[in-house]
C-alpha cells in the first residue's frame, strides 16, 4: 500500500470511531395530487367493467352504487428499527426509507386510493410518533379537497407481540385510527412489551459488529445504534394507570391483546385492530392455535373486525390437518412421521443426521437421530440451529405447506384464517348468547418495510418489492456466520438450541423464497373521502387481493329488504341464493404513465419506483374460476373443524373472457341443516409470473419424496437481479356473509 494510501487508512480508522449516531429525518414529500383526469378515467374503467356485468347478470341487477377503492393497511418505515436494519449496507440495503417515502410511492408508484403508516409501536419513540403524524397530515393536505382526495393517508401502530411458547403467544395487530387530530389519536404507540425484561429488538445490538467489517458506511450503522440506544432509554409507564392519566413520553406496554383492548378503551377512539401473519412460523412457535385468543378478554369484537388474510410474507387463509408435532402418551412432543404433503422438520433433523452417521454403530447412530428429533422439538422456531454447518438446501422443504397458495413460511395450520372462522366458545356466550365467535372481514396488504404501499402491482425487483435481504458477499455472509457462531462443534452432533436465542436466530436463508410483493385491501365505498373509507371498514365490506387489482362483488340475493353485500352478518331461515361477480385486472404497461414522470423529479421516480409504476393497458387478465368456501362454525365444544371446513364448497369454471365472470348459487341443506354457517367467495386470475411463486423450487422423485431444492435466497447466492419467477394464479378473497339460524 502507498505511504499515502496507507496513512489515509489510519487517520479514517482513527476518525470514525469519534463519529456518533444521529436521527433520521421523516423526509420531503414532493408530488402533489394527482391529475384529475388520472383519477377520472380509473373511475370510468371500473364503472365500464361493472356496467358490463351487470348486464351479464340480468335486467333485475342494477349497477352498483359504490366505488371499489384499493389500499394497503400495513406499511413500515425507517423508524421501524427491522425495516432500519434491512436498510444497511451489510444487507445490501438501499438506505433509509422515512415516511415521506410512502406518500411519494402511493400517490405516483402504485396509484393507491389509501394506504396506513403502522410502523412497529415498540421503536417508535415519542419524537417519531409525533413526525409521522405531522408528515400523515402533509400527505392528506396534498391530497386536494377532503370530499374527493386522490388518496387518504391513515396512521396507526403495529402491536407486535411474539411469545416463547404456544399459550403465550398472541402475535401481530395492526391498530389503526380514523382521525389525524392529536385529540383523535393516543399520545403515545401501545407496544406489545413486557413490564420488565428487554424489548422485542434487543438482539439486534449485534449489528454494532457491522461497523468495524464495513467502516466506509460507519454513519448509517451509528445512527442505528442511535435509535436502538434511544429506545432502550425509554421509562415504562406506570402500571395500573388509565391512559389518559400518563406521561406523553413513557413506553406504554401491553403484554397481552387484553391489556391492549383495555388501553383502547381507556383512549375511547374508533380503531380497527387487525390480526395479520397468523401463520407465519418464522417467529410463531409450533402447536400455537387462535383458540386461546376466542374469550371476552382477549377479544374485542367492536375494534377487531377485520382479519389480514394475505401479505408480502404469504398467504394465511388456508387450513390443513398436519401437525408440526404430536403428543405421546405422557403428554410430551413427539416427531410425527413425513406425510405426501408435509415433511416435519423434527423428522429432516433426524434425516440430516442419518445422512452424517458414517461409520457409527447402527445402534449409535440410531439413538443420535431420535436425539436429533427431539432437539428439534425443542428449538421452537428454530430447528435449522441443530446442525450450525447446514444450509436452507439441506432441510428441503420441511414444515412448509406445499399445496397452499403463495404460503407463509413454515405454515402453522391453527393460526390459518378458516381455522379461525370455525371456531366457537361455549364457554363465554357473546352479548345476543350466542356462542362467542370470530367475525372477521378479510382484507390483505404489503407489510412493507421500505415505505412503498401497494408492491404488488408488477413483478419485479425482488429485493426491493419484497422483504428478501441477505448477506451483499460472501465475505459478509462469512462475518455474519463467526459474529452469531457457536464455537467449533462436531458436525455429527445435533446441537442444543441455547434458551432465548431460538427466537432471535430465525430461518433467514429458507424464508427468502416465501416473501411476494403485497396485497390489496378494496373497499366498497361510498365516496372517495376519509370516512366513506372508514365505514366501509367497520361495516366489513372489504375484501383482499393477493396484489392485483381484481373487481370482486359477492351478495346474498334473497335479503329481508333486498340484496345484501359481503361482510353481511343476519339471521336467516330461507334457502340462501347468491351471486358472485368478478373482473380480473389490468395487465400492466413497462414503465410508468405521464402523470408519475410529471409527478416526481426523476431522481425520486427511480429511487422509489425502480422505473416501473403501476401503468394499465386497455387489456384485463380473464378470471378462469370462481370458488365458494363453505364453514360451519363448531356447533359444539371439541368438534374437529376438520369436517367443519369445505374449501372449495363449490367450484365454477369461467369462460376466458376480459369481462369477467358472473356466477349463481343456492344452498339448499342450509334451512334443514340447524347450523349456523359463513360463506366468502375467490376469484382466481389466469395465472401469470409472480415472485416466489415457486417457493423452494422443490423436485420429487417418484414416489413424490422431495430430493433437492433450489432456495430463492436474499442474499449474494441468489442474483439480486433475478426474481425467481413462476406461473401463479393471483386471487381475490371476498369478505365472508354469516347467516345464523333463527332459533
Amino acid at each position: 500500500m502507498p505511504p499515502r494510501a496507507a496513512l489515509a487508512s489510519i487517520v479514517l480508522l482513527l476518525w470514525i470511531p469519534a463519529c456518533g449516531g444521529s436521527d433520521r429525518s421523516p423526509g420531503e414529500i414532493q408530488g402533489a395530487r394527482r391529475p384529475d383526469a388520472a383519477l377520472e378515467a380509473a373511475a370510468f374503467a371500473q364503472r365500464e367493467a361493472a356496467l358490463g356485468l351487470a348486464d351479464r347478470a340480468g335486467a333485475e341487477r342494477a349497477l352498483p352504487v359504490k366505488r371499489i377503492l384499493f389500499g394497503d393497511l400495513h406499511v413500515h418505515t425507517t423508524y421501524s428499527t427491522d425495516a432500519f436494519m434491512f436498510s444497511l449496507p451489510l444487507l445490501a440495503g438501499e438506505g433509509a426509507h422515512p415516511p415521506a417515502d410512502a406518500c411519494d410511492f402511493a400517490r405516483y408508484c402504485s396509484a393507491l386510493d389509501f394506504f396506513a403508516l403502522t410502523d412497529h409501536a415498540e421503536a417508535l419513540t415519542p419524537l417519531h410518533w409525533t413526525l409521522e403524524k405531522e408528515s400523515v397530515r402533509q400527505c392528506n393536505e396534498r391530497g386536494g379537497d377532503p370530499a374527493d382526495p386522490d388518496l387518504v393517508a391513515f396512521l396507526g401502530f403495529e402491536w407486535t407481540q411474539v411469545g416463547p411458547t404456544p399459550e403465550t403467544h398472541y402475535g401481530h395487530k395492526n391498530v389503526i385510527f380514523p382521525g389525524l387530530g392529536d385529540d383523535e389519536l393516543p399520545a403515545r404507540p401501545i407496544n406489545s412489551l413486557a413490564d420488565e425484561g428487554p424489548g422485542l429488538f434487543a438482539g439486534l445490538g449485534l449489528a454494532s459488529s457491522a461497523r468495524f467489517v464495513d467502516p466506509l458506511h460507519w454513519g448509517e450503522y451509528a445512527d442505528f445504534l442511535w435509535l436502538l440506544d434511544e429506545l432502550s432509554k425509554q421509562k415504562r409507564c406506570e402500571r395500573g394507570v388509565n391512559t389518559r392519566e400518563l406521561p406523553p413520553d413513557c413506553l406504554e406496554n401491553a403484554p397481552t391483546p387484553e391489556v391492549l383492548f383495555e388501553k383502547l378503551a381507556q383512549w375511547g377512539y374508533d380503531a380497527e385492530v387487525i390480526p395479520h401473519g397468523t401463520t407465519w412460523g418464522l417467529y410463531t412457535p409450533p402447536g400455537s392455535s387462535m383458540d386461546k385468543q376466542l374469550t371476552a378478554s382477549q377479544h374485542d369484537p367492536e375494534r377487531q373486525r377485520l382479519i389480514e388474510i394475505m401479505s408480502g410474507h404469504g398467504s394465511s387463509e388456508e387450513y390443513r390437518d398436519w401437525r408440526e408435532f404430536e403428543l405421546g402418551p405422557d403428554g410430551a412432543p413427539v416427531c410425527p412421521p413425513p406425510t405426501p404433503d408435509y415433511l416435519p422438520c423434527c423428522w429432516r433433523a433426524g434425516e440430516i443426521m442419518r445422512e452424517r452417521c458414517g461409520d457409527l454403530s447402527e445402534q449409535e447412530c440410531e439413538e443420535r437421530v431420535e436425539e436429533a428429533k427431539r432437539l428439534a422439538l425443542q428449538a421452537n422456531v428454530s430447528p435449522h440451529l441443530l446442525f450450525p454447518d447446514t444450509r436452507g438446501e439441506d432441510w428441503l422443504d420441511c414444515g412448509q405447506c406445499r399445496d397452499c397458495f403463495k404460503p407463509a413460511f413454515s405454515y402453522r395450520p391453527r393460526e390459518s384464517v378458516q381455522y379461525t372462522m370455525a371456531l366457537s366458545n361455549f364457554d363465554e356466550p357473546g352479548p345476543d348468547g350466542d356462542p362467542l365467535r370470530f367475525r372477521y372481514g378479510f382484507v390483505a396488504s404489503s407489510d412493507n418495510h421500505t415505505a412503498r404501499p401497494g408492491t404488488g402491482y408488477k413483478q419485479y425487483e425482488r429485493r426491493m418489492m419484497t422483504e428478501a435481504t441477505g448477506a451483499r458477499s460472501a465475505f459478509y455472509d462469512k462475518l455474519a456466520r463467526r459474529m452469531q457462531s457457536r464455537g467449533d462443534v462436531d458436525p455429527r452432533v445435533p446441537q442444543p438450541v441455547p434458551a432465548g436465542r431460538s427466537l432471535l436466530a430465525a430461518d433467514t436463508e429458507r424464508v427468502a423464497s416465501f416473501l411476494y410483493p403485497g396485497g390489496l385491501v378494496a373497499v366498497h365505498a361510498e365516496g372517495r373521502t376519509r370516512e366513506a373509507i372508514w365505514q366501509a371498514l367497520g361495516r366489513r365490506e372489504v375484501y383482499g387481493t393477493s396484489g392485483p387489482r381484481i373487481l370482486l362483488w359477492f351478495d346474498l340475493l334473497n335479503g329481508p329488504d333486498g340484496p345484501l353485500p359481503m361482510g353481511s352478518s343476519l339471521f336467516f331461515s330461507e334457502t340462501p341464493r347468491f351471486e358472485v361477480r368478478a373482473v380480473g385486472a389490468f395487465a400492466q404497461k413497462d414503465g410508468c404513465p405521464e402523470e408519475s414522470v410529471r409527478g416526481l423529479s426523476p431522481e425520486r421516480l427511480d429511487r422509489l419506483c425502480r422505473g416501473e409504476c403501476y401503468y394499465a393497458s386497455d387489456l384485463r387478465h380473464p378470471i378462469v374460476a370462481i370458488e365458494v368456501i363453505r364453514i360451519h362454525p363448531q356447533a359444539y365444544g371439541g368438534e374437529d373443524v376438520k369436517n367443519l371446513i369445505e374449501d372449495p364448497w363449490k367450484r365454477f369454471e369461467c369462460e376466458p373472457r376480459e369481462d369477467g365472470c358472473v356466477v349463481r348459487f343456492e344452498d339448499p341443506d342450509y334451512a334443514e341443516s340447524d347450523r349456523d354457517v359463513l360463506y366468502y367467495a375467490r376469484a382466481i386470475q389466469e395465472a401469470t409470473p409472480a415472485i416466489n411463486g415457486a417457493n423452494l423450487r422443490a423436485e420429487f422423485d417418484v414416489e413424490g419424496n422431495v430430493v433437492r431444492t433450489s432456495p430463492c435466497y436474499g442474499d449474494y447466492r441468489t442474483p439480486f437481479d433475478e426474481d425467481c419467477l413462476a406461473p401463479v394464479e393471483e386471487r381475490a378473497w371476498s369478505s365472508p356473509i354469516f347467516l345464523d339460524q333463527v332459533r
